[in-house]
């Protein structure tokens, strides 16, 4: 017997998505979800029935942490059996931490969780929040054999639906404000949707569902620049309670060798902190040892971000803290793509 129809939860956590515009004084307030069907009567044409929950206080993505983190986790897991797909409406500047922090939270997960936003407000004339919100909720729902399609969180903008953990905002202004420089899209919504299957993430369904809701924010991220000081290096280093730093290296993870700056990140790693290598530059990887600038780092038991993005890195970084992983196989795990989020 085929299911009639998939439930979908939409989860509103804030941002431009959910504002119309009061024309009457052009002030921006909070869009009632309730009426979703009334606004966006397209939404009909799915086969979906679509429920929806919504912050009490709208979160600014600008002051979204892991404790709201920890929040949508939470309504997806108390929801998990009663719905076939998820739809988290978030602000679109730290999209991409919530997102990868959510993929690594969420274990074993066997459903589709749909991050997007909008770069415009839901009533405006030429907004994107109408497709963006369309094409989400019809990607959650997609089925195959009664079972979902997508069973990774992702995040979908402007016509495209990517690994979350792969994504960075790239643009505060044009529509297209995502990319996924070392990963293929997912998604492509044209005339139809077309799915690249062989890029979607295949997870471990004879485990159960599990949320893990500790998170270490003792960390710091590094991004080195030539003339960078010793004390400014130094002060980060002795950051009490410091467990772990994301350093942003040069290209393919090379770095200064002066003499200071390999004797603080020895002694910071003797310490127990974790350094993580990770490149700036917005698409590649990391290769340690490929140059000679890198190969100190090796030698010293940095580990090797590979093609990370800078913000699936931190959200790894606080999730394995979170976990206790011993130090032993903290390097290996870290190195070990656990949600698809590195090569």
């Amino acid at each position: 017997m085929t299911k009639s129809k998939t439930n979908i939860l939409l989860i509103y956590t804030g941002g431009t998505i959910g504002m119309v515009k009061d024309f009457e004084t052009g002030a921006l307030k909070a869009f009632d979800f309730k009426n979703l069907l009334d606004k966006i009567p397209e939404l009909k044409q799915l086969d979906c029935d679509i429920e929806t929950f919504s912050f009490k206080d709208p979160i600014d993505s600008s002051n979204m942490n892991p404790k709201y983190w920890v929040e949508i986790a939470e309504i997806i897991e108390s929801n998990y059996n009663a719905f076939d797909g998820f739809v988290v409406l978030h602000g679109s500047d730290t999209m991409s931490y919530t997102a990868s922090a959510l993929s690594f939270m969420l274990e074993h997960l066997a459903k589709p969780v749909v991050f997007t936003g909008s770069q415009l407000p839901i009533g405006d004339l030429r907004t994107d929040a109408k497709e963006n919100l369309i094409t989400s909720i019809h990607v959650a729902s997609l089925q195959r054999y009664n079972k979902p399609v997508i069973k990774e969180v992702t995040l979908y903008f402007e016509y495209k639906l990517y690994r979350a953990n792969r994504t960075t905002k790239i643009n505060a202004e044009h529509f297209e404000a995502f990319a996924s420089l070392n990963y293929p899209d997912l998604v492509t919504s044209g005339v139809h949707l077309k799915v690249n299957h062989d890029y979607l993430f295949k997870p471990n369904l004879k485990k159960s569902f599990k949320v893990h809701k500790v998170l270490d924010v003792n960390i710091a991220l590094v991004k080195l620049f030539p003339g960078i000081s010793e004390g400014v290096l130094q002060s980060i280093f002795n950051t009490p309670g410091l467990k772990g730093v994301v350093l942003e290296t040069y290209g393919a993870g090379n770095c200064t060798t002066e003499s200071w700056f390999f004797n603080i990140l020895k002694t910071a790693i003797a310490k127990g902190i974790h350094i993580i290598n990770i490149t700036q530059c917005s698409g590649g990887s990391v290769l340690m040892g490929q140059y000679q600038t890198s190969e100190e780092l090796k030698k010293l038991g940095v580990i090797s971000g590979k093609d990370i993005t800078s913000e699936a890195a931190i959200c790894k970084l606080m999730y394995l803290l979170g976990q206790n992983v011993s130090a032993k196989v903290f390097k290996t795990i870290y190195e070990t793509s656990l949600r698809g989020e590195m090569i």
